[in-house]
């Protein structure tokens, strides 16, 4: 059926127009997928949402918030799903784990492997898992096996004996202890946290290995549970800014929140960018060389008259217990060329203000000037009491049960 004779704001014309988005984009990549995302009933999983929020192509669908308010469920963006899916290249019959429980994906899931698959989807939240399990029903996919428990422990007590064809990770971890449920050649697509850095990587087994392909920019609801993120976060002026450090010494929030309200250092570097090119290997640049790397986030919603950062809802900054340096940009002046770009600055607060905004400045610039233009870092996942060679130019970042690699080229 063509969308120009289904009714106007129906979900099966919504469904086809966001079908019809997810292709044109390259989200969807196959028969399979498309067919999956075409039968699965989107407004069903999200019964809160208008309509055409539940079939954005962009956008994510909040169904739980915690007491500050933050999401703590949702069901992701249709664009990512679609992604995490042909990552995870599934087919007719597959077995596979999926931690972190909505609904709707299961229900994709569910129909890409068919009657002779298996699907088990854990969360750790009882309110999740009974919305889940009560929608999946409903929609006609009860052969889903819903299981309410901490996915860190719970996994291994739903694997079948030949080991899961597929794990697909649908909350944002900081650790990947899932590695010895996958079947020979299967894969994990895991939105996994590094420096407070997020990336989508699909793993395949390497030997005492894991590869990690296709690392894709994204945002998830954090995990709960033993495998919760590390991170120290504070909430600067009355809660209109947050930063986020994995690791460091103890922040002190009441000498950084005088800070911000003090005088600032404001460095330009030269560097600039326009017209939709991409500068997200910046992050990973940063990350690489200090260990002071973290991210300021600005509420959307708040304006406090003090910051602007480079990124709305995330920018890279260098932290110390009492002193930050975040990354800014400003139109240049309209120079030949410059017109539709923006420059980066660094912005410094604090004692060491001064010292970590020069710094900042100086790896923007080193990484406009040697790494910009050159291939993507390649990323492997080792077990924790493994030995991986270490890279050149790169860092490995150690977790409790696996060590991430990332290596320059």
């Amino acid at each position: 059926m063509t969308t120009d004779i289904l009714p106007s704001g129906s979900p099966d014309r919504l469904r086809a127009d966001m079908i019809a988005k997810l292709k044109q984009d390259a989200w969807i990549r196959s028969p399979e997928v498309e067919t999956a995302f075409t039968r699965v009933p989107r407004e069903q999983f999200a019964p809160e949402a208008p309509l055409a929020a539940a079939y954005s192509a962009q956008d994510v669908v909040i169904t739980k918030r915690g007491p500050d308010g933050r999401a703590t469920s949702s069901i992701s963006a249709p664009w990512l799903q679609a992604d995490m899916l042909e990552s995870a290249q599934l087919r007719p019959g597959a077995k596979v784990l999926e931690v972190g429980s909505g609904g709707c994906n299961a229900a994709l899931i569910a129909e890409i492997v068919g009657p002779d698959g298996l699907v088990v989807t854990v969360d750790i939240d009882p309110f999740v898992t009974e919305r889940a399990a009560r929608f999946l029903a409903q929609a006609g996919y009860g052969q889903v096996k819903v299981v309410l428990g901490d996915a860190e422990h719970a996994a291994g007590e739903h694997t079948p004996s030949s080991g899961f064809d597929a794990i697909i990770v649908t909350v944002g971890v900081w650790d990947v202890p899932w590695g010895h449920l996958l079947a020979p050649g299967g894969r994990m697509v895991v939105p996994l946290r590094f420096s407070t850095i997020s990336r989508s990587f699909t793993f395949i087994r390497d030997g005492d290995h894991f590869l990690g392909l296709n690392p894709t920019v994204c945002g998830f609801v954090p995990c709960q549970g033993a495998g919760r993120l590390p991170d120290q976060e504070l909430v600067l002026a009355d809660g209109a800014v947050r930063l986020t450090l994995e690791s460091g010494p103890a922040l002190d929030g009441a000498a950084l929140d005088q800070a911000l309200a003090g005088d600032r250092t404001e460095l330009w570097t030269g560097v600039t960018s326009g017209g939709g090119q991409p500068f997200d290997s910046m992050h990973l640049w940063i990350a690489t060389v200090d260990d002071r790397f973290g991210m300021f986030w600005q509420d959307p919603d708040r304006d406090c008259g003090l910051i602007q950062p480079a990124m709305r809802w995330y920018c890279p900054v260098l932290i110390t217990h009492d002193s930050f340096a975040y990354l800014t940009i400003r139109e240049p002046h309209r120079d030949e060329g410059a017109e539709g770009r923006w420059e980066f600055g660094t912005c410094g607060y604090g004692r060491a203000g001064a010292e970590l905004a020069e710094r900042l400045h100086d790896h923007v610039r080193t990484w406009d000037r040697d790494w910009r233009y050159h291939p993507s870092p390649v990323f492997t996942l080792y077990p924790a009491d493994a030995a991986p060679p270490a890279p050149a130019v790169g860092r490995i970042f150690r977790k409790r049960h696996t060590q991430l690699v990332m290596t320059w080229s």
